[in-house]
């Protein structure tokens, strides 16, 4: 398989299966997404996300 046809594979899955209501994922920012991986880190998202919430309030 070459990595053209690898990425366009992922890429379908993500649009058909992936995450997209995740409050970091909507009015995305550069800020947003790295503020949510720092958080993330060891972090389940459910626990994450009333944080990050508050945060950016």
């Amino acid at each position: 398989m070459q990595a053209s046809q690898f990425s366009a594979q992922v890429l379908d899955w993500y649009d058909k299966y992936g995450r997209k209501t995740l409050p970091w994922q909507i009015d995305k920012t550069p800020y947003k997404v790295w503020l949510s991986e720092v958080m993330l880190q060891q972090t389940q998202v459910a626990t994450v996300i009333p944080y990050f919430e508050r945060f950016m309030a």
